[in-house]
């Protein structure tokens, strides 16, 4: 008899939403307006936020993975063999993807490239550890590592990867609205470029973990294009490129993926 309900993979995104909008609103909230905390330590906050998908998971996961221990599933998310030729392919694409608009725009605008970049607040070596410590590694163990094969299971590889994309957009709605200048229609062309640029990035990801189906890549795609664009200092025009970029980089990994997969079911059927 089949189950009615809400399927407990949306129920997981629920609880991630919910612990991230909680946590910003009233951890960062208190911080900042209450405490006033230093800068840095604002930083720490924000990562421990970024976190929440990775708690959601931890919280749920003995309904979301019966059986299986936690161990088991992080030994499963890393134990595939890392495919370099791949990561280092779309290493090039998410980072080039992040500085072509820039160039457009330098070469548009008659701008020096180095009038888009801002020197980091931080110690280079600080500033790689916040990167690291805040989406890559507190948000992939859920996004990638579980629901991305729940998605794909249930709605197939196509429908599964730009459903996470939007997922992974919205998640972020809240930071849309308190940790960005955009009002208006700047704001609207600001939301829309967020979720086409993330859903980007989800199908370049979803890619390369089909053929390496190891969470490290994530991982490091994650902090390539974080590390990157926290050197960035842009209008709403960079967006608006940003966007188109990223549809073609990510509709380009996606028309190669269903083009292989069409040459394995041909050369299976002959």
């Amino acid at each position: 008899m089949k189950k009615s309900g809400m399927h407990v993979m949306w129920k997981y995104v629920m609880v991630a939403y919910g612990l991230f909008w909680i946590m910003v609103l009233a951890i960062g909230g208190t911080a900042s307006m209450v405490l006033e905390v230093s800068p840095l330590t604002m930083r720490w906050i924000a990562n421990l936020c970024a976190w929440s998908p990775t708690f959601a998971l931890l919280l749920m996961f003995p309904r979301l993975r019966p059986g299986m221990t936690i161990t088991e599933f992080y030994r499963k998310a890393f134990g595939p063999k890392l495919r370099f030729d791949w990561l280092f392919f779309s290493t090039i694409a998410v980072m080039g993807g992040v500085l072509l608009p820039v160039w457009i725009l330098a070469v548009a605008e008659g701008q020096a490239l180095t009038s888009f970049f801002r020197p980091s607040a931080y110690a280079l070596p600080l500033t790689f550890v916040l990167s690291l410590l805040s989406g890559p590694t507190g948000e992939e163990s859920g996004w990638r590592g579980y629901l991305r094969v729940e998605l794909n299971k249930h709605y197939g590889f196509v429908k599964g990867s730009l459903l996470l994309g939007v997922v992974w957009a919205f998640w972020h709605a809240v930071l849309w609205f308190i940790d960005s200048d955009f009002q208006g229609l700047a704001l609207i062309t600001y939301i829309v470029a967020n979720v086409i640029v993330m859903t980007g990035l989800t199908l370049i990801m979803n890619v390369v973990l089909e053929r390496s189906d190891n969470l490290f890549n994530a991982i490091w795609l994650h902090l390539c294009f974080n590390f990157l664009y926290g050197f960035l200092v842009v209008g709403i025009d960079f967006y608006v490129v940003l966007s188109i970029v990223y549809a073609v980089i990510g509709g380009g990994f996606l028309a190669y993926h269903l083009r292989s997969e069409s040459r394995v079911m041909g050369a299976a059927e002959a």
